[in-house]
């Protein structure tokens, strides 16, 4: 491979003498030209994971480090007085993604390149992604997200397809990102549908756009509005242009190969992620029958053999269900394969529950997928078995053997040996690298848990990760942490369920213990970040909550010294990649039996944070892998949670009357002293929200979460026993790498080897 500073000689230029932007894009010319001459990962199946989001993050490093050379740029660039983080900062981040789901698939592409499988993403190019969120007067406001570049990772291609729609047709085209495995010689891509012609004009205030001109807006941005009928049909437009290419996509591609698309299945196989992709279904049947002679049958049974579906959500308010109505309008030409397909069910079962079409004449985009696949999986253990005796549970009687759990998991390349350097390096002194292609061989640091000098050195890793998020939020978010306190994060898209509200009260509640005098024994500084959906009110008002109490209470000279408050404006990848390394609290509080895996408690025990959280998602395998004595867990179980909802058992107002902890902190939401600051109609709905309907049971865990949070807060200070916890956490970390996790579903479910 060429030395980069020779590279940047072939160009007639000096590196001493180049700007860090001038860098960047040179850096960013030489790794795709290594990466074009690559191979692409073969093999006869091929898998195509269609996902509405990949939230990729910056690609540099993480490009560098998969090619093996970044500690080799990272010196050139210091020879010539360059800053590599200068040079990473330059970079926009791609905004194709919101939270969990986009990231997992990001992990998921990355790990198909490092296992050499043949497998790639397929989704849209989002040219202002979901949103780029700023603070307004203790409020979130939304601005478009602009990062496509002249000079990006996106190569065009030729490839292009016609999407047919009710009154027009759509040409596409596709862009490629090419994602390479770590220290691998082959790569494979991220394919990403776009349309000519998209206009930024019909933006208007804000992310606010004529939703109407579609054949202009199709890739403007990702999950428009769909609080109206408008916006849900800009949605339907969105996932069937996504489908539509990715089958068109799969079937030239199965051609090209030496398929007779009779054997479709043996070529191509289709995982769906979430519920977004699922008309792919009736899409690729529609292909077969009209444009390729099969007869409806065979359509069916072809197609049913290449095709997975992964839940990730136990809210039935996410699985979509749309209107015959809305696919009339949008894609009439589906409408009667649909029919159809629920016919052929209702043909064999009468169950109302597992029909494709219901009584109200929506059409159950899971039920199909389940259906109509060869396989259905959850995404953690205690997930999994949510879906097959409950949420699930009539399908999971019909179809057992297809039902099976894939344990999310994170690729530790760019979680710690890119955004927490120090302890990658000190990890290869322990036990040295091969860790990295076998994530299990981090159970070798149980042999260093009661090790002083391990524990110290472990220690300084966090502080010096602290000061460096101290500089990353003062330059970039005006932020002044203070490296000395103790940092408890929160970073979750916000949502009732994800009870970022529970977590404002106990703020509140240390708050008014700190005004009373009972002191803490160290500052304690608790972070949060995410976004809120413009449409979700109640989501934002906890926003407006946050803002208003970090006001309050950061301006407060008598509480400032003890207890600080920071909601990280526009949280994304990069963010994570700072905030992750310095956290020592890591907040997974979610209602259990509703998370149904999250990701970030993976970075987060990675990065040798403890966990706080409730026997959710995959906090249940955290616990089972740590021992309880290595994590702090509280609230009520799954099952009791499950009841409550199922007997309607459940107060609120039980609860706020019954404790008058609960009681004196949601009063201070509709206080003088926050009235004062914040917005009158935001807090006092959520005020009354708490009080009349807590749909997520914020009240039921609260004090048992405070009680929690101090013992906690007081174990810190046992820094031998704390660290002790951290190494064993790391060591037991390897489980969660989607290296595992992809195997799994290659070994399982797509049989490409």
């Amino acid at each position: 491979m060429t030395r980069f500073t020779d590279y940047v000689t072939s160009k007639g230029k000096n590196l001493k003498e180049l700007s860090n932007e001038a860098i960047y894009y040179l850096l960013l010319d030489f790794v795709k030209a290594e990466a074009v001459e690559m191979p692409k990962n073969d093999s006869k199946r091929k898998v195509y994971y269609i996902s509405a989001e990949f939230l990729i993050g910056k690609l540099l490093s993480n490009n560098l480090i998969n090619l093996g050379i970044y500690q080799e740029i990272q010196e050139e660039l210091a020879a010539a007085g360059k800053h590599i983080s200068e040079i990473e900062d330059v970079e926009p981040e791609p905004s194709l993604g919101n939270g969990g789901l986009g990231r997992l698939a990001s992990c998921f592409i990355d790990s198909m390149a490092t296992l050499g499988i043949n497998g790639e993403g397929v989704g849209l190019n989002y040219h202002c992604g979901l949103f780029k969120q700023v603070f307004k007067d203790r409020q979130q406001d939304a601005e478009p997200n602009f990062w496509i570049e002249d000079d990006s990772w996106l190569t065009p291609t030729t490839i292009s397809y016609e999407v047919p729609f009710k009154e027009f047709t759509l040409k596409s085209r596709l862009d490629r990102v090419d994602i390479l495995g770590y220290k691998k010689e082959s790569k494979n891509y991220l394919n990403l549908f776009d349309i000519d012609g998209l206009d930024y004009g019909l933006i208007r205030d804000g992310i606010t756009f004529d939703q109407e001109e579609i054949q202009k807006n199709l890739t403007l941005f990702l999950y428009p509005d769909d609080s109206t009928r408008q916006g849900e049909l800009l949605r339907i437009y969105q996932q069937y242009f996504m489908v539509s290419n990715a089958a068109q996509l799969l079937i030239d591609e199965a051609l090209q190969r030496g398929s007779n698309l009779h054997d479709l299945a043996d070529y191509a196989y289709v995982q769906i992620n979430d519920t977004h992709p699922s008309m792919v279904i009736p899409e690729l049947i529609r292909l077969l029958t009209d444009q390729h002679s099969f007869s409806f049958e065979e359509a069916v049974a072809v197609v049913s053999q290449m095709v997975g579906y992964t839940n990730h959500t136990i809210l039935a308010e996410a699985l979509e269900k749309w209107p015959l109505d809305y696919l009339e309008e949008v894609v009439p030409h589906l409408v009667p394969i649909i029919k159809q397909l629920d016919a052929l069910i209702r043909k064999q079962y009468s169950d109302p529950q597992i029909q494709i079409i219901d009584d109200q004449d929506r059409v159950h985009m899971a039920h199909m997928d389940i259906h109509f696949s060869t396989s259905v999986n959850g995404v953690a253990a205690l997930h999994t078995e949510i879906l097959k005796n409950s949420e699930l549970k009539p399908f999971y009687d019909l179809y057992p053997e297809r039902f099976n759990n894939k344990t999310n998991g994170i690729t530790f390349r760019r979680w710690l040996e890119f955004s927490n350097q120090e302890l990658a390096a000190y990890i290869k002194e322990l036990i040295g690298e091969d860790y990295l292609q076998d994530a299990t061989q981090l159970e070798k640091l149980t042999a260093f848990a009661d090790d002083p000098a391990v524990h110290e050195r472990l220690a300084e890793i966090k502080r010096d990760n602290k000061v460096s998020l101290q500089r990353y939020l003062k330059a970039n978010k005006g932020i002044d942490l203070d490296v000395d306190s103790i940092i408890d994060t929160q970073i979750k898209r916000f949502h009732e369920y994800k009870r970022q509200q529970m977590n404002a009260l106990y703020v509140i509640h240390k708050y008014l213990e700190i005004k009373r005098g009972i002191l803490p024994k160290r500052k304690i500084t608790i972070v949060f970040g995410g976004k809120a959906a413009p449409a979700y009110v109640i989501a934002q008002d906890i926003i407006h909550l946050i803002l208003t109490l970090s006001e309050l209470i950061n301006q407060d000279p008598s509480v400032n010294p003890y207890l600080n408050v920071f909601l990280v404006e526009n949280y994304n990848v990069t963010v994570a990649e700072h905030l992750i390394p310095a956290t020592d609290i890591s907040e997974q509080i979610s209602l259990a039996s509703k998370e149904a895996s999250g990701t970030g408690n993976m970075k987060f025990m990675l990065n040798g944070a403890l966990t706080l959280g409730t026997m959710d998602g995959a906090n249940v395998e955290i616990a089972e892998l740590v021992g309880p004595e290595n994590i702090y867990t509280f609230g009520k179980d799954s099952d009791t949670i499950i009841d409550l909802y199922a007997q309607a058992g459940y107060v609120s107002k039980d609860y706020y009357e019954g404790d008058e902890r609960i009681k004196e902190a949601v009063d201070f939401i509709v206080s003088e002293e926050l009235l004062a600051l914040g917005n009158k109609e935001r807090l006092e709905r959520l005020y009354h929200e708490l009080i009349s309907k807590d749909w997520f049971m914020t009240l039921i865990d609260l004090a048992e979460y405070i009680e929690k949070k101090e013992k906690v807060y007081a174990d810190y200070e046992d820094q031998e026993s704390w660290n002790k916890k951290v190494v064993l956490n790391i060591a037991k970390a390897g489980f969660f790498s989607s290296d595992r996790t992809i195997q799994q579903y290659d070994e399982e479910i797509w049989h490409t080897k």
